[in-house]
């Protein structure tokens, strides 16, 4: 065989290669797709406190594993202790103001009673003294002054009247139900709130990490000042659209995570995003904006699903840790050798670089 006979054969058959490989990378991007692009993402609590004060004591390490209700931090009480106090001050000042309310009530209701009754008694002078005014045996001067003693006696009664409405508008309801001491246990709640807030506590389990508060540090309401990753994991995996037309809930998948080469681990797809930051328009009243390209190929758009292992791993991976995702879609015979022979190569590739 000449040598050009030998090149030609070799043409052919690298040409017949680069077709069978065509082949397999359509079918394969059909019937098991794998991607690259996937990362393992824990939960991050970034924790937060209620109020603003100096630091007074960190009670974690860095890296430490807490569990939900672990103090993380605390914050100087003495400014909350001082406002708890006065809160249970003034709680006492409406006791004592609502007493005194009482007792000016009760004084008022007996004051009421001596006008009513000195009322009375004007009434009745004032009627005897019309009696003897028509017999002329009164002069109309005494009588004048029986009809005034009667009417300063009806205008005291009404001023008492009015001081009672006034005292019971200002003592309000009795009990519990009484706004004064309502409005002081509300304020007392809330410093008693505030102090149990001094202690910062973990609102899930997980690991401390990236630590950098230390005591004396002020720290702002509402801002975080330290991070707590999750004892729990979710895979994520990016995938071109086109590659998930045969792809359902429940399918089986491969994942290879970087941190452990060699290693395939079997896994179920749990979710997908319904949607991709591109696909969300913000009503801000600008118009439309096209986006323009002078490509004839334009890039794949990639969608992201969630995926579950079947077992837990004794040792959580890193949040942020990459992984390779190989799926096998539906029941494809020839579709799970290959998709398993795709996640072993590729453990492999990750023992090499």
């Amino acid at each position: 065989m000449s040598p050009e006979q030998r090149f030609a054969r070799w043409v052919k058959v690298a040409v017949a290669a680069f077709i069978l490989l065509f082949v397999y990378f359509l079918i394969a991007d059909s019937f098991m797709p794998i991607t690259p692009e996937a990362r393992v993402m824990r939960p991050v609590t970034r924790i937060a406190p209620e109020l603003s004060a100096p630091v007074k004591e960190v009670a974690v390490d860095d890296h430490q594993q807490v569990v939900k209700g672990d103090v993380l931090f605390r914050l100087d009480p003495a400014p909350f202790q001082l406002a708890l106090a006065k809160a249970r001050l003034n709680r006492e000042q409406a006791e004592q103001e609502n007493a005194r309310l009482k007792a000016e009530l009760a004084a008022a209701r007996a004051t009421l009673a001596s006008a009513e009754a000195t009322a009375q008694e004007r009434r009745g002078e004032r009627r005897r003294g019309q009696a003897l005014l028509a017999k002329h045996s009164l002069s109309r001067q005494q009588y004048d002054q029986q009809v005034a003693a009667e009417q300063t006696a009806a205008s005291a009664v009404a001023s008492a009247q009015a001081d009672i409405e006034s005292l019971e508008v200002q003592l309000g309801e009795e009990g519990e139900n009484n706004l004064r001491l309502r409005q002081a246990e509300n304020a007392l709640e809330k410093a008693q709130l505030d102090m149990a807030h001094t202690d910062v506590r973990a609102a899930e389990a997980g690991e401390v990490t990236n630590l950098q508060l230390q005591a004396g540090d002020y720290v702002q309401a509402g801002q975080p000042a330290l991070a707590v990753v999750a004892n729990e994991m979710d895979i994520i995996a990016d995938f071109r659209e086109k590659s998930l037309r045969h792809v359902k809930l429940g399918d089986q998948a491969k994942v290879v995570f970087d941190s452990w080469p060699g290693q395939v681990f079997e896994g179920k797809v749990s979710a997908f995003d319904a949607g991709v930051r591109d696909g969300q328009l913000a009503a801000d009243g600008q118009l439309a904006d096209i986006p323009t390209t002078d490509r004839w190929v334009r890039d794949a758009q990639r969608l992201r699903l969630h995926l579950t292992l079947d077992e837990p791993l004794s040792t959580l991976p890193a949040s942020g840790a990459r992984a390779t995702v190989q799926l096998v879609p539906g029941d494809h015979l020839l579709a799970k050798p290959f998709a398993a022979l795709q996640a072993r190569l590729i453990s492999w590739l990750h023992a090499v670089y």
